[in-house]
């Protein structure tokens, strides 16, 4: 096939590798990154290819996959301030067609999950298509599958939340740069206030408004942990194994009225790791 050929395939199925993309990572920006890429490995590669658009299929998946698996938060050294907000029409938000019960649902899928359910719900691929994609079995991308199918199914998109779940959703928002999701889950008078000790730390003394505290978190708390403060859950920056600021929430009627960002050391020690609603062991 002639390079000539090739891009005019290419460009015949962008449309279709974006929507892809697009719903698997829940980022309009990130889905374009990944198609580009997808594009300079074809443009790279020696491979004789049978069928240009499976093979498209496959590779901007598993680049997709790629990067799910990268968004696993990891501590860093210091607490970095948020870009200012990018414009939310440019981002594609699941949490506007199918609710933030919903989408907080699909953010807790593992990537593999999140991908069959994806590729099979929305695209209706076929399961040995999407074991291709992931090199499991057609049993197994079933299973994955049909598993994130019932984790989906379990809340319904209009029931409130557990407290821990708004606070989880509202961090996993933040550290996607998820605008319009924060927006959502914050309180109209929402407000972040700071003890004396986070002040000094880096934190800001105090933020009025949804918009403000929305704006603050966009793309940030990408280090931050879940915690439990207490019996109430939380999260917090982690250094070295220790936790220095935490975030904690004060949620009323299922939306984040407060967020207080503490770092005085007897606090801190009170930090302990959670999964969802549960204390680790």
């Amino acid at each position: 096939m002639s390079t000539v050929d090739q891009t005019e395939i290419f460009e015949a199925e962008r449309p279709r590798l974006l929507r892809i993309a697009s719903q698997v990572l829940d980022d309009h920006s990130e889905a374009e990154d990944i198609v580009q890429q997808a594009w300079l490995r074809l443009d790279r590669t020696d491979t004789n290819i049978d069928s240009l658009p499976a093979w498209l299929t496959t590779v901007t998946t598993r680049l997709c996959l790629d990067r799910l698996r990268a968004r696993t938060p990891v501590p860093v050294d210091e607490i970095q301030l948020p870009e200012p907000a990018p414009d939310p029409a440019d981002d594609v938000v699941l949490a506007d067609t199918v609710g933030v019960a919903l989408q907080y649902v699909l953010d807790r899928l593992s990537p593999a999950e999140r991908v069959a359910f994806v590729l099979h719900d929305s695209f209706g691929f076929e399961f040995p298509t999407i074991a291709a994609v992931l090199d499991v079995t057609p049993a197994a991308a079933r299973k994955l599958a049909s598993r994130a199918r019932a984790k989906v199914s379990q809340p319904a998109p209009e029931g409130p939340l557990a407290e821990w779940e708004v606070v989880d959703a509202f961090m996993s928002a933040a550290r996607n740069g998820e605008f319009e999701r924060l927006l959502h889950l914050l309180a109209p008078d929402a407000a972040v206030t700071a003890d004396d000790a986070a002040i000094l730390a880096g934190t800001p003394q105090r933020i009025d408004g949804r918009q403000e505290v929305a704006t603050f978190f966009n793309g940030s708390a990408k280090a931050a942990l879940s915690v439990f403060i207490g019996e109430r859950p939380a999260a917090a920056w982690f250094h070295r194994g220790e936790a220095r600021v935490l975030f904690d929430f004060t949620v009323v009627d299922g939306l984040v009225s407060r967020i207080t960002f503490r770092a005085e050391p007897k606090v801190l020690e009170q930090a302990a790791r959670r999964d969802g609603g549960d204390r680790r062991s």
